[in-house]
């Protein structure tokens, strides 16, 4: 089956962490060339391999390639997908090297949970072809949310609306520019409360996460969602909300900075709220 998003063939992915791995394995099944490029390459090219393999398994056309550095692996790239940490100055250093070596053509898009893309656009030359698509859990919520930056062009945000329903994934359009965006703002709301009662002592992560299962039906609890996502990446995204604010409020409690400093990131560390050795 041809790809519907017209005029994006290739799709590099720069960052391939929790969500990277789940956009760079969506994107795999479809008909679009796919250019990887993590700073962490240790497992990476193994990694790549696997992914060329489920789309030899299921007969899709396209290229898996894993890069050595950035700029290869964005240099004949349609459409870049931004996935680093949470970060607004990280976010915008790998902007800058982006616009610098991917075609004139090419959209970039930032995967980030809460900052606008009008806030990273400044370093770029490219201000009418930057977006923010921010995927969520794509297995659990194949959801994404596509937000403008302040110049950027119709036919760019309508050519990422059209890649993100290529690959199965509906998008959330918002209307007018906020912080968190649709979803993840609900999502945040719900997520800070829950923290608030754990590190308050107010009740233990068992009885919140048997509280949300029981009301939603969702087979997984909040605590075990933030674990899934890691507890370091949950930080920094609580962090970009405090640092807009300013508000005391949106600080998120010492208890989850004390964890993230002592390696508890959840199951890719293999202990978080939960622990995922036994």
């Amino acid at each position: 089956m041809r790809n519907i998003s017209k005029d994006i063939e290739v799709v590099a992915v720069i960052g391939a962490g929790y969500l990277g791995r789940q956009i760079i394995e969506k994107t795999a099944l479809k008909d679009y060339s796919l250019m990887i490029y993590d700073i962490n390459q240790e497992d990476l090219d193994k990694y790549t391999r696997k992914v060329a393999r489920i789309k030899r398994i299921k007969r899709v056309k396209g290229d898996v390639t894993f890069h050595n550095t950035l700029s290869d692996a964005v240099k004949d790239a349609d459409l870049i997908i931004e996935a680093v940490p949470e970060k607004l100055e990280l976010k915008k250093e790998i902007f800058i090297k982006i616009d610098k070596a991917a075609p004139p053509h090419a959209i970039i898009a930032t995967n980030s949970s809460s900052i606008p893309v009008s806030k990273i656009e400044d370093v770029v030359q490219r201000k009418d072809k930057v977006l923010n698509i921010h995927f969520y859990h794509l297995i659990l919520q194949p959801m994404a949310d596509i937000m403008r930056g302040t110049k950027t062009s119709d036919e760019t945000f309508e050519k990422g609306k059209r890649w993100v329903e290529s690959i199965e994934i509906t998008p959330l359009i918002v209307k007018k520019e906020c912080f968190g965006f649709v979803f993840n703002r609900i999502w945040r709301a719900i997520k800070k409360e829950c923290l608030k009662v754990w590190a308050g002592g107010h009740a233990d992560i068992e009885t919140i996460d048997k509280a949300w299962k029981i009301y939603t039906g969702m087979g997984l609890g909040i605590f075990q969602l933030m674990d899934n996502i890691g507890l370091d990446v949950v930080y920094d995204i609580e962090m970009s909300y405090y640092n807009e604010s300013g508000d005391p409020d949106d600080k998120p409690p010492q208890a989850l900075k004390d964890m993230v400093d002592k390696g508890l990131l959840g199951r890719k560390s293999g202990k978080g709220f939960y622990d995922y050795t036994l």
